[in-house]
């Protein structure tokens, strides 16, 4: 009898915010059929998969094409080039939009600190495309600004998009200028919901300006801080597909060439699906277990953590 009651109390809970429960329903619609469904196939990267067999009739021949993976002569530059990125892009691009996020905080004028949101905010609405196509125009070494402004102060052209040495800080320094504006929005909303008193306590104890951001504005925004580095963390070899593809050439290929595009080269063009997809696998394998064991040390330090 109990049960019975609780279940009905469960069911009433359930059944008065069902509106929230309905506007929901797309969103577990999405993840379940474009990100778990899909999942059924990644079974063929333990298979040599025949097209006209199909994914449960090809044979297993289980880790042999991880270890084609691993024994492959690009193995050493493709892990060094994607590990490399994953970590300048973190080191780079996570502490930026937090210092820009106290910045715009400071600024006392409302119509100055909206110019400089907007101004900030604007790159991120560019689609990778213009994007590649504005660096690739900057830097052009023919008629890029950059390089004129090399040649007028006294220096000789540089040919970045061609050269490996140049690629990898073209490739973060540009996302970070296109998203650092937006990713900042999290940390202002953080910063709002800080208490002014803590400000005003500050101020009577003599915090300067500098002081109360360090002792005050940081630690109010520790937690989303934490929880926004494990995220990162978790997704550091997960280096998007499409800038590099577009930055990509034979020249800077040394420099470049990264899991995504060799899944591509060996999956899209070179037809080897099996290959391809175990390859992916060992990348999102490896993402896994950095998300894990960061969250895992982040909970054992006493810091906000995922679960």
């Amino acid at each position: 009898m109990q049960t019975k009651t609780s279940f009905k109390k469960e069911l009433r809970q359930w059944t008065k915010n069902w509106e929230l429960y309905v506007i929901f329903l797309p969103v577990i619609a999405y993840f379940i059929i474009f990100h778990y469904l899909p999942m059924y196939g990644v079974q063929i990267a333990f298979k040599d998969f025949i097209a006209n067999q199909g994914i449960t009739g090809s044979p297993w021949v289980g880790f042999k094409h991880f270890e084609r993976f691993f024994d492959s002569y690009y193995f050493t530059r493709i892990m060094e080039n994607t590990i490399v990125i994953g970590l300048y892009e973190l080191a780079a691009g996570f502490p930026i939009p937090i210092i820009l996020a106290l910045m715009i905080h400071e600024v006392r004028s409302s119509k100055f600190r909206r110019f400089v949101q907007t101004v900030t905010y604007m790159p991120h609405f560019l689609s990778t495309v213009v994007m590649v196509g504005l660096v690739v125009m900057f830097l052009s070494p023919v008629s890029g600004l950059v390089n004129s402004m090399i040649v007028a102060f006294g220096g000789e052209r540089i040919s970045f998009m061609t050269e490996p040495g140049w690629f990898k800080s073209i490739f973060v320094w540009s996302g970070v200028w296109q998203t650092m504006g937006w990713s900042s929005i999290i940390y202002l909303a953080a910063l709002a919901g800080i208490d002014p008193q803590l400000h005003e306590a500050a101020k009577v104890d003599g915090a300067g300006r500098l002081k109360r951001i360090w002792h005050v504005n940081l630690p109010g925004i520790a937690p989303t801080m934490m929880i926004l580095l494990i995220l990162n963390i978790g997704s550091v070899l997960g280096i998007g597909f499409e800038k590099v593809f577009l930055m990509q050439n034979p020249l800077n290929m040394e420099a470049s060439d990264v899991i995504a595009t060799n899944v591509y080269r060996s999956g899209i063009l070179g037809a080897q699906y099996s290959f391809s997809a175990a390859v992916g696998l060992f990348n999102s394998i490896i993402n896994f277990i950095l998300l894990v064991t960061v969250n895992r040390i982040a909970r054992k330090a006493g810091s906000s953590s995922l679960w």
